[in-house]
């Protein structure tokens, strides 16, 4: 197949923090032995290209690849732009292979793919590498790969076969609909991390055989480390240290409540005693970040903020009252429940399974669930609602709360339709205006607010889920009401970006028919349009997402509103105002 490749083409090019400039003349680059040139026929923009944009080198994917492949193999590639480097955004897209290089095994001129941009095997210093960062994305006319960077090592490739008969639009949007789809399918960890460590840290005495029945029912870990006043636990069968408490702290120096008497009666019938114990300042001397499972015995606020510092990404903080209460607002690490992927579980009780058993196996909604989108009219909240609704998942009611009244107003005109197909009660409201009294057993945040999960807290019901999808900074803290949090048994999640098997259901939906992706598209351009179009994301100007096709030379952004005056012949083949196929073909014929 034959295509007549130029030597440059038009570009958007991050070179610098908030330096966002369209260069007409970048290079195309001839792919290499290994790579692949591809031209890309659209790409959605993101909110996380406003992360990038902002921070520039200092976002943790924009920086160097520190394991995972070889160095010599990333001097070999033109479009590898780490740190400093100028990059082009953009990483919602589809694409089509116009050259392969001749040692290229995979992939021929001609076919068109999805593209899933998290290379998580390639690791940064605090992240891992990904198309649109740290490798130039798909701002661009033509974007080059290479074979060997989006090949996992299992084999798997980051390059989906996407139907032909899709608009372009449609199979673009399947990378931010994955996004969301990871939200609620990603699989919890229900157990201890099979060869981690663990750090048990006790200010109460330890029930006799608490521990090591934990240990048979939860799994073992590599090693433990205790820390306390009083001897560890025996029979725990794991390797162990020790770290004595020779220093009892006064209660004026740590703040922290006595456990009520009842408690301490059923601690001594329970063979133990209630008494309050305080380890000495060791807690501080522990590694940050090096425990991926963290059991507190106690109820001293000040010693649960300063053991979230030793959880470890992906780790969980098991909360154990014994009885007591924390008694104050916790300065929680509520940020790094997104992007670290930690996981905060408790009990008002003495046994630390008692936690493990709220846990739930993914963040789905469940039969009867009452839910509430908080920010559900900007981008990424249409698709939570309408990924819920469409979900076949009985008794539901979904509160989409969002305080623009243009925002909400373009949301109930696409989730009403779908409501009445497939039988969901659905209530809209305007925060500002409508006074709810309700509470949710499930809540999905949009709006990175940590006061927005505080009340999140106070206004769900027993076994809730708070689903914490705005991408909220790690280093990010709240108060939160850990009393209420552990006695009503909720559960934070949070994730970030998706993985391929994510892309895959989610591309299988639209292609059955089951998700159409397109009803979230609220304005289009080409190239020349795409830093207007990051501008007015960032100030929150257009109710949808904004799809870039780089063939359309010359075209500025225009919102769906306004095609009507602006291309009518495209605004024709709107279905009820909502974009589609047809007006995705109408556009790019006016514009060959």
């Amino acid at each position: 197949m034959n295509y007549n490749i130029p030597e440059t083409q038009h570009a958007v090019q991050l070179i610098g923090p908030d330096e966002l400039i369209l260069n007409t003349a970048k290079r195309v680059y001839s792919p290499g032995r290994h790579q692949i040139l591809c031209r890309v026929e659209a790409v959605g923009l993101c909110f996380s290209d406003l992360k990038l944009l902002k921070q520039f080198s200092g976002h943790a994917r924009k920086s160097a690849v520190i394991s995972g492949i070889d160095a010599e193999i990333l001097k070999e590639i033109p479009s590898y732009v780490p740190q400093d480097a100028p990059t082009v955004p953009g990483h919602e897209t589809v694409v089509r292979i116009s050259a392969v290089g001749h040692e290229v095994k995979n992939f021929r001129p001609g076919e068109r793919y999805l593209v899933q941009a998290d290379y998580r095997w390639l690791l940064t210093a605090n992240a891992n590498a990904a198309f649109g960062y740290n490798f130039e994305g798909a701002l661009q006319e033509y974007v080059l790969m290479d074979e060997r960077v989006i090949t996992s090592p299992e084999g798997n490739s980051m390059l989906i076969p996407a139907s032909e008969e899709l608009s372009a639009s449609a199979i673009a949007l399947v990378e931010p609909w994955g996004c969301v789809e990871n939200s609620y399918a990603a699989k919890e960890r229900l157990t201890l991390k099979a060869g981690g460590k663990m750090l048990v840290v006790a200010e109460r005495e330890v029930f006799r055989d608490v521990l090591s029945n934990f240990l048979k029912s939860y799994g073992k870990p590599a090693q433990i480390t205790y820390l306390g006043q009083l001897s560890s636990p025996a029979g725990l069968d794991v390797p162990l240290k020790q770290i004595m408490s020779t220093v009892k702290h006064t209660h004026s120096q740590r703040q922290c409540r006595r456990q009520p008497k009842a408690a301490e009666g059923s601690a001594r019938r329970a063979g133990s005693t209630a008494k309050q114990y305080w380890p000495k300042a060791g807690i501080s001397e522990l590694e940050d970040g090096s425990y991926d499972d963290v059991i507190y015995f106690g109820s001293c606020p000040e010693t649960v903020e300063e053991l979230f510092s030793k959880v470890a990404a992906h780790g969980l903080f098991n909360i154990v009252l014994c009885g007591g209460h924390l008694g104050r607002t916790v300065v929680s690490a509520i940020g790094r429940v997104h992007y670290g992927g930690i996981r905060i579980v408790g009990t008002t009780g003495s046994d630390p399974a008692m936690s493990m058993e709220n846990i739930p196996v993914s963040g789905e909604i469940r039969k009867g669930d009452r839910i509430n989108v908080i920010g559900a009219g900007g981008p990424m909240g249409v698709m939570h609602v309408i990924r819920n609704i469409c979900q076949g998942v009985q008794g539901i009611t979904i509160f989409a709360g969002e305080i623009n009244e243009e925002r909400l107003t373009a949301l109930n005109r696409i989730a009403s339709p779908l409501t009445e197909k497939h039988k969901v009660s659905y209530r809209p409201y305007n925060p500002s205006k409508d006074s709810l009294e309700e509470k949710f057993d499930y809540v999905a945040l949009m709006a990175p607010v940590p006061d927005l999960v505080a009340q999140s807290v106070q206004r769900a019901n027993n076994g809730a889920i708070i689903n914490i999808f705005a991408g909220i900074p790690p280093q990010v803290t709240a108060r939160i009401d850990l009393d209420t949090y552990l006695k009503k048994e909720l559960y934070f999640m949070g994730t970030s970006g998706s993985v391929l098997e994510d892309m895959k259901r989610v591309l299988a939906k639209v292609e059955k028919g089951r998700l159409n992706t397109n009803l979230s598209v609220a304005a289009v351009c080409g190239l020349e349009g795409a830093v207007e179009g990051v501008r007015a994301m960032e100030k929150h100007l257009v109710a949808g997402k904004i799809i870039v096709y780089p063939s359309c030379k010359g075209l500025g952004l225009v919102t769906l509103e306004n095609l009507k005056k602006e291309i009518p012949q495209v605004s024709e083949c709107l279905i009820n105002g909502l974009w589609n196929g047809q007006a995705e073909k109408t556009l790019l014929k006016m514009y060959q």
